[in-house]
């Protein structure tokens, strides 16, 4: 498009009524007035950290359960009132969320507490400084401050998988050195089994309290982006039938409000890109392949090496099923020589191939092989269309 056709199409899209009244009520990161279906989870959690209010240390809490089953938002939205209280009342309490899965802020213990100690105000390189002094800097921030401190650790899987679980313990024994503050934490995984792999000194410091975020069933979900799409969108837009499509997709992938939200926020911009003046059910399919595309995408683009290694051996094998993990890992060997990588022993890559099975790129199904032990078959559970692609994108990434 030249460039005076260009303006000409941004003056026509401003001059365009949009389908959208506010487009954030439908991001992830909003955090509505209301949370609805959430009640039980909310009294519990707001039950167990009422007694910072008195300046008394709350127990630990971990809150599980699927993603898009609301543990973040009632995180949120129980955090915000606190700090409203605590400022009203002048109360030294501090509330410091971090998003785990953000690689540059929690991939390292290191780096977390960097995170936290800057939180206080402190000024800590990116690198160079011993673990150990991060931690002192971090403990006399505490001290000098005099709070009742509150960590929120989204996604704390992931920083276990990065970092180890020590990080973990490390941070609950903070407090025996600690004079005149406390610290509590918060931890939130969508891993149902996160628990039962931690050391147990770690997992008894950590899940002192623990809140399971049971999935939204599909009438749940009509509600939340009823809800929702009376803020989000302009009167009359949406048609019979659109919410409860979105519900019934949403419902199907456990319950997740958050892909439904997701589903009809890009159902919108299908429709407004389309300039139509109404959201149609089709759109709603629309949205799901997208979707589906750009999620599996994404995932590919953000494996460590040697997941993309094992995928893209996977994929040369040019068929969807009947393909086993010995015949992976010779072809895997090879892949690796190419790329410059040291191979991982085969169980190892066994282990990757489930990690696989649990994002949903592949179905691995253990198969008994009598005598000769146990392997693992394995079919592609992404759509043909897609193969190509991702097979480009591993080529990118890995130099191949």
């Amino acid at each position: 498009m030249a460039e005076k056709g260009l303006t000409g199409f941004f003056e026509n899209f401003l001059k365009k009524d949009s389908l959208f009244a506010k487009k954030a009520v439908l991001q992830s990161s909003y955090t509505p007035g209301e949370i609805i279906h959430r009640e039980k989870e909310l009294n519990l959690l707001a039950n167990i950290l009422a007694p910072c209010l008195r300046l008394e240390k709350p127990s630990n809490v971990f809150l599980y359960g699927k993603t898009g089953t609301g543990k973040t938002l009632t995180a949120k939205y129980i955090s915000e009132h606190l700090t409203t209280i605590a400022k009203n009342k002048k109360l030294a309490i501090k509330i410091i969320h971090i998003n785990c899965k953000l690689s540059k802020v929690a991939d390292t213990e290191y780096r977390l507490i960097a995170q936290l100690a800057r939180e206080l105000g402190k000024e800590i390189p990116p690198t160079g400084l011993p673990t150990e002094e991060v931690y002192n800097i971090f403990n006399s921030a505490i001290n000098k401050e005099n709070i009742q401190l509150l960590i929120v650790l989204d996604e704390i899987d992931q920083l276990v998988k990065r970092a180890g679980d020590e990080i973990i313990y490390n941070l609950t024994r903070i407090n025996a050195e600690l004079k005149h503050s406390q610290i509590t934490l918060v931890g939130i995984s969508n891993d149902l089994l996160f628990t039962d792999h931690l050391d147990p000194r770690v997992k008894s410091s950590l899940s002192e309290e623990e809140i399971v975020f049971p999935p939204y069933n599909a009438l749940q979900l009509q509600d939340i982006l009823r809800k929702r799409s009376e803020t989000a969108f302009k009167p009359g837009v949406l048609s019979p039938g659109v919410i409860e499509k979105c519900a019934a997709y949403a419902a199907r992938e456990h319950g997740d409000a958050r892909r439904a939200l997701e589903l009809l926020r890009v159902a919108g911009e299908i429709a407004e890109r389309n300039s139509e003046l109404k959201i149609i059910i089709d759109h709603i399919d629309e949205a799901e392949e997208k979707i589906e595309k750009d999620r599996v995408l994404d995932i590919v683009k953000t494996q460590p090496k040697q997941q993309q290694v094992t995928l893209h051996a996977i994929l040369s094998f040019k068929k969807t099923e009947g393909i086993f993990t010995g015949d992976i890992y010779d072809v895997y060997k090879k892949a690796c020589a190419r790329v410059g990588l040291r191979p991982l022993t085969q169980r190892r890559v066994s282990d990757i191939i489930g990690e696989m099975d649990m994002l949903g790129i592949i179905n691995a199904r253990v198969i008994s092989k009598g005598r000769f032990g146990r392997t693992r078959e394995i079919s592609l559970s992404i759509p043909s269309s897609l193969i190509h692609k991702i097979a480009s994108v591993l080529e990118q990434s890995l130099g191949l």
